[in-house]
Order: structure tokens, then C-alpha cells, then sequence
């Protein structure tokens, strides 16, 4: 039988690109959502994948959506952990509610979405968990303290767990994305884009969200069971960690 994938953010941007392979991939995947209903049912109409609506700050909330992909398509053996928000601004700016709402979002949510699955996987001695963190979570980024904190975070997150779970078949992996032609980055001007951008990508191109996609499929694989607690940076050059 088919392994069950989840993709949190998973029908927008990035997350999209990783559900709709996946899927290809031949996984069970569910797309998880937190508020834009008409986006998620195009995407769901166009890929026929079922979508998830639940915040993935709200520990509750994520026990029970969990609970309820698991009820339609079985235990989850590969989460992706996508999810994310920006409330950028400089430091000396920034209110609690723009500090707390990125660090709920980006970084709570490794908890509240992995804690659900990970006893599972252990028992069924088969997982894999990718977590998408960002180049500016590894070099920092102005104007984004909360988060470049949130994103740095899950890679020590990433680490730690991937130590307690490697003898139980579970491997813990992130990708750090630079930029990618996503929606957001596409509404940058074109002049922004070509003098402030384009110039810091060695490859001189933005990424596309397929390729990012294509990382996650492999780490999901049996055949990436030997890499664990690594994050593999896809930004073409731009930071070399």
C-alpha cells in the first residue's frame, strides 16, 4: 500500500509543487491549510488531492486534523513541515504580536505537528520528516529577526530529533530554500528583482518550486535512509553553509 505523505502549507507555492509530486511519486498525500478555502479547493479540484483545513499553531487543532487525514488515508509516514508565515520588520520596530505570530507559526509547529505522528512512526520503524527552513534562517536576513530565529530553529530541532529517532528508522532532514519564483517573489518589481537579486544568485536565475520539490522526494525516499539530521541547501549558490 501506498505511504502516506502530509505537506503542511500544502496548497500554495512551495507546498504545492511538494504535494503535486508527491502524489506523482505515487504517495497518499494530504494537503494541509490554515485559512484561504478558495485557493485550497482549486487546488484540490486541479489535483485531486484532499486538503486539510487546521492552524498549525494550535496544538490542538493539529491533533485533531491529524487524527482526521489519518482516519481518510492512513498513518502518516512522511510530514513535511512547510508551513510558514512573515511579519517582517525592523527589530527596533517589531511588536510581540509580529514576534510571537512568526515563531507560532514557523517554529511551534514542529512541535505541534510532529508530536501526533512521531510515536507511529517509531513503532512502525519507517519515517520521514522534511522541514523547509529558508537560506535567511542561515545567514540571517534585516528586517526579519523573527523569522531568521524561527527558520535557524528548526534546524536544531531538525538535529536533535534526528539523533533520538535514527535507530528506529525515522530520519529528520531540512531544505533551505534561497529564492524561489513563488507568487510572493514574483510581485517584487522587475527592476528590484533584476539590480537587488538577481545579482546574488550565482546561477543567476531564481529557483523554481519543482526543484525544491524534487529534494523532498528524495529525502522522502527508502533510498535517502542513510541521511539524517543533514539540511541541504538549494539556493544556487547564494549562501554556501
Amino acid at each position: 500500500m501506498a505511504r502516506v505523505a502530509l505537506v503542511t502549507g500544502g496548497t500554495r507555492g512551495i507546498g504545492a509543487a511538494i504535494s503535486t509530486a508527491l502524489k506523482q511519486a505515487g504517495y497518499r498525500v494530504a494537503a494541509n491549510y490554515a485559512g484561504n478555502d478558495e485557493a485550497a479547493n482549486r487546488f484540490k479540484s486541479e489535483t485531486d488531492i484532499p486538503v486539510f483545513k487546521f492552524d498549525v499553531s494550535d496544538p490542538a487543532a493539529c491533533e485533531t486534523g491529524i487524527r482526521a487525514v489519518e482516519a481518510e488515508l492512513g498513518p502518516v509516514d512522511i510530514l513535511v513541515n512547510n508551513a510558514g508565515i512573515t511579519r517582517d520588520g525592523m527589530f527596533h520596530k517589531m511588536t510581540f504580536d509580529q514576534w510571537s505570530a512568526v515563531i507560532r507559526t514557523n517554529l511551534d509547529s514542529m512541535f505541534t505537528c510532529t508530536r501526533p505522528v512521531i510515536e507511529g512512526m517509531r513503532e512502525r520503524s519507517f519515517g520521514r520528516i522534511i522541514i523547509i527552513s529558508s537560506i535567511n534562517g542561515q545567514k540571517g536576513q534585516m528586517g526579519q529577526t523573527n523569522y531568521s530565529a524561527a527558520k535557524a530553529g528548526v534546524i536544531g530541532f531538525a538535529k536533535a530529533l534526528a539523533l533520538e529517532n535514527a535507530n528506529k528508522g525515522v530520519t529528520v532532514n531540512v531544505i533551505a530554500p534561497g529564492y524561489i519564483a513563488t507568487e510572493m517573489v514574483k510581485a517584487v518589481p522587475e527592476e528590484v528583482l533584476k539590480s537587488k537579486i538577481l545579482p546574488l544568485i550565482p546561477v543567476g536565475r531564481l529557483g523554481e518550486a519543482e526543484e525544491i520539490a524534487r529534494g523532498v522526494l528524495f529525502l522522502a525516499s527508502d533510498e535517502a535512509g542513510f541521511v539524517t539530521g543533514s539540511t541541504l541547501s538549494l539556493n544556487g549558490g547564494q549562501y554556501m553553509a
